[in-house]
C-alpha cells in the first residue's frame, strides 16, 4: 500500500505569466502559481514530504506542472488529467499599489473536480491536509470536493490547515464570509492574512481578528501581516513575531511560502514561536524575486538568513 506524504494539498495550479516592473511592458516571465500548489512546493523546499491533489489539462501546461512537481519532489501520483478542459492561467502585474492578478481559469480542469473522484485514502494517510478558500470558490463542484476532503481528513484524524485567501472576482463577499467562517470552524490551523481578514471580519486590529477566528473554533491561528510579520495564537499563548527585512520586488506567493514553511517546521517538531519565525523569514525571502515559485527559498537559505537575523 502506498504511504501518503506528510503534507497533502488540494486545489488549482495555475501557469503564471509575471510582468516585471522594470520590463518593456511586453515581456512576461513564465512561471508557476496556484496557492495550494505553492504551499506544497514551499513545504518540499523545507525538506518536508509533500503531495498534491488536483486535475490538470492534457496540454503543455499540464505537462509542465508534472515536470515541476517531479523536480521539486512533490508527489503527484494522484493528480488526474482532464481530456478536454485546460490548465488554468494567471497573469501578474505590478504597480505602486502592489501586485494584481488576472486569470484565464473558467472551466479549468481543476475547477471540474468532483467529490466522487477525490482520493480520500491519500488524504487519510497524511499528517496535515491543506486547502484554501480559492479552491472552494472556483466552482460549486470544487467547493463540494473541498468539503468532502475536509470530512475525509477529520474522519482520519488528519489535521486540517486552511488559508482564507480571498478573491472577490470568484464570489461575493457575503458568500465568501459564510463559507470561510464555516471552514475555519472545521480546521485545526487557520492561516489568514491581515488584509483579507479585515474585509472578511470587519475588524481592523490583528488581535481582534485572531480572537474572532479562535472563537469560531480554530485551535491555532497564524495571522500573516506581510512586512510586519505574523501573529501566532492559541487559546493559551500568543506570539507577535516581527517581519524579516528584505528588498522586496514581488509578494506573489509570499503567504503560501509562509504556510508551507510553517507546516514543515511544525512537522519537524518546532514549537509555535520557532515555526512562526522560520516561516516569516521564508516568506520574506520569497519576495526578493519575481514569481510565486522561482524565488521560494530552500531550507539552507532560510537557516542562513535566520542565523543573521
Amino acid at each position: 500500500m502506498k504511504i501518503s506524504p506528510a503534507i497533502v494539498c488540494l486545489g488549482e495550479p495555475l501557469i503564471e505569466f509575471n510582468r516585471p516592473r522594470e520590463g518593456d511592458g511586453r515581456t512576461w516571465l513564465q512561471g508557476f502559481g496556484g496557492d495550494s500548489q505553492n504551499v506544497a512546493i514551499a513545504a518540499a523546499r523545507q525538506s518536508a514530504s509533500a503531495g498534491y491533489l488536483t486535475s490538470v489539462g492534457a496540454d503543455w501546461m499540464g505537462d509542465a506542472f508534472l515536470e515541476l512537481w517531479k523536480s521539486e519532489g512533490v508527489d503527484a501520483s494522484r493528480v488526474t488529467r482532464h481530456p478536454t478542459a485546460p490548465t488554468g492561467v494567471s497573469f501578474v502585474t505590478h504597480s505602486e499599489a502592489g501586485h494584481k492578478f488576472d486569470y484565464l481559469r473558467k472551466n479549468s480542469a481543476a475547477s471540474l473536480m468532483t467529490p466522487d473522484t477525490l482520493a480520500a485514502d491519500y488524504i487519510a494517510g497524511a499528517h496535515f491536509f491543506h486547502l484554501s478558500a480559492i479552491g472552494q470558490a472556483i466552482s460549486d463542484s470544487a467547493r463540494q470536493t473541498c468539503d468532502a476532503a475536509i470530512t475525509a481528513a477529520r474522519k482520519a484524524g488528519v489535521k486540517v490547515s486552511y488559508d482564507t485567501n480571498l478573491r472577490l472576482r470568484l464570489w461575493e463577499l457575503d458568500v465568501a464570509r459564510r463559507t470561510i467562517d464555516a471552514t475555519i470552524a472545521r480546521c485545526d490551523i487557520a492561516l489568514p492574512s491581515l488584509d483579507d481578514s479585515q474585509q472578511l471580519t470587519g475588524l481592523p486590529a490583528p488581535d481582534a481578528i485572531v480572537d474572532y477566528y479562535l472563537g469560531l473554533g480554530a485551535p491555532l491561528v497564524a495571522l500573516k501581516m506581510g512586512p510586519e510579520g505574523s501573529l501566532i495564537a492559541t487559546a493559551h499563548e500568543r506570539f507577535r513575531l516581527a517581519g524579516h527585512r528584505v528588498e522586496a520586488v514581488d509578494a506573489t506567493g509570499a503567504g503560501d511560502t509562509f504556510d508551507g514553511a510553517f507546516l514543515a517546521r511544525l512537522l519537524a517538531g518546532d514549537d509555535l514561536e520557532s515555526a512562526g519565525r522560520y516561516a516569516n523569514v521564508a516568506a520574506a525571502l520569497s519576495t526578493t524575486g519575481y514569481g510565486a515559485v522561482t524565488p521560494m527559498p530552500r531550507q539552507a537559505e532560510v537557516i542562513k538568513a535566520l542565523s543573521r537575523a
